[in-house]
Formats: structure tokens, sequence, C-alpha cells
């Protein structure tokens, strides 16, 4: 069952140790500013659970995972404060999965862009099927993937980002995604995906949750300064939009 609600839908469970994020919108599992403050919120309150081993990051239905941050506000902004606005949606919700003290696994079922790939590489642990493919394709209008690319980095290493971020209009599949360290592992279908999801989760939810906590922290090192640095970028991102050259070619895309 997938949402028809226009600013998306967010849903946790909590199960056996496990708190389950599922997210959704019609527009492919992207993300409008309400729902990220939403899962910001939501991770921050999971992170103050002690009920809350493990947390698993999810989208609705069987085909993309995420297309990232909402178009129709992207093409809205008319004014630097609403831009950087925007783009601290993201930034927060990556902060928050970074500093909420719980390990994130991300089950990836589709394709996945801009933010979305950021959102992946946010998570400490992701599986995906042979669909998930993934694209950057900001500077295709002007703008680049400014905000997640600490993210990104973090995860696949400056080359792997610069591969993927410099050639904007080319998907690159799930095995090249694995090969780079997004993706622990790549499964045929969304049925051997999802039993793997729940043995492992279910695996680390069993662990000492001090244990636990320690390996996120270490995980973690060294970003301490992503406060302010994605801070600084979502107001990079926010100028950028606003240039002559992103809002022809936003005109394009939206004809």
């Amino acid at each position: 069952m997938t949402t028809t609600r226009t600013n998306g839908s967010l849903y946790t469970n909590i199960r056996n140790n496990i708190a389950t994020i599922e997210f959704g919108h019609p527009a492919s599992n992207s993300f409008p500013g309400e729902l990220l403050d939403r899962l910001t919120s939501e991770l921050k309150k999971l992170g103050e659970n002690d009920a809350v081993h493990v947390i698993i990051l999810k989208s609705e239905g069987d085909r993309a995972f995420c297309a990232g941050a909402s178009f129709d506000e992207l093409v809205a902004i008319e004014n630097l404060e609403d831009g950087k606005t925007f783009f601290s949606g993201f930034a927060n919700v990556i902060n928050a999965m970074r500093s909420c003290g719980k390990l994130i696994i991300g089950r990836v079922q589709g394709k996945a862009v801009g933010g979305g790939v950021g959102l992946i590489s946010a998570c400490d642990y992701a599986f995906a099927t042979e669909a998930a493919s993934i694209k950057l394709s900001e500077l295709t209008i002007g703008i680049g993937p400014f905000v997640i690319a600490p993210a990104v980095q973090n995860r696949i290493g400056k080359a792997g980002f610069s591969e993927l971020s410099l050639a904007p209009s080319e998907w690159k599949n799930a095995y090249w995604a694995k090969e780079k360290g997004l993706f622990a592992k790549v499964f045929e279908n969304q049925k051997e995906l999802d039993t793997e999801v729940e043995f492992f989760a279910k695996k680390l939810a069993s662990y000492n949750p001090d244990a636990l906590a320690g390996m996120k922290k270490i995980l973690w090192e060294d970003t301490e300064n992503w406060d302010k640095l994605l801070a600084e970028r979502a107001e990079l991102s926010g100028t950028l939009v606003l240039s002559e050259f992103t809002k022809k070619a936003l005109a394009k895309f939206k004809k």
C-alpha cells in the first residue's frame, strides 16, 4: 500500500528492540520539507528510547527507494532564506542519523537519487536489491550534492563520490554501489532482501546495547563539525538555486 498524501507519510513500529521507520510519498518517495522534519524528530526520539537497540529505515512500495527532496518545493524557492531552509532538510536528517546513538540499517528496494543517496550513505549498514541503482543528478540543474557530500564521501570515499557526482546523468547499478561500500549485500528480489534485513536486525538487536552505542560512535568519529558544515553547505546550495543558470534549468525540467 502506498500513500496518496501530498505531504507524505511516516510510520514507526517498535518490536523486539527494533524500530522500523517507513516513509512514503506519491512522487517516488521524495521528501517535502515537512516529511524531512518529521523524520528528523523521529530519529531524535528513537535515539533516546532505551527500548530501541537498532533502527531499520525503509520506504513504501516496490519501486523507487527515494527520489530525494521535493521538486515542487525546489522550483518554488524565491529567496536565500527559503533556499537555506529547503536544503537544511536533508542536512538535519543526516545529522540526526549520525548522532541518534542507534545503529541504522537501510533497506533499499529500488532507485535512489540525490538526497536518497545521502540517506543511504548516512545508514550504518545497508542492504539492497538489484533494482537499487543510484544517481547524483544535481549538476544537471546547476547545483551540486553539497549537503549530502560528507555522508556520501564518508561511505564510498572521495573517488567514488567524484565518479558518481561528476557524471550526473549516469545511473550506477547496485553492484557498483556494493563494490564502493554503499551496500553490504545485494539481493535478486525484495523477498530475499526482507529476509536478510529481518535476520540481521534481530541478530544485531540481541547484542549488548552499550556495545552497539560504542560502535555507533566509532563509525562516526571525526564528524562532530557536521552540524556547522552541513548548515554552510545548505546556504551554498540555497545561493546557487537562485542563479540564472539553475532557474533556466529548472524551468526546462518543469516543462
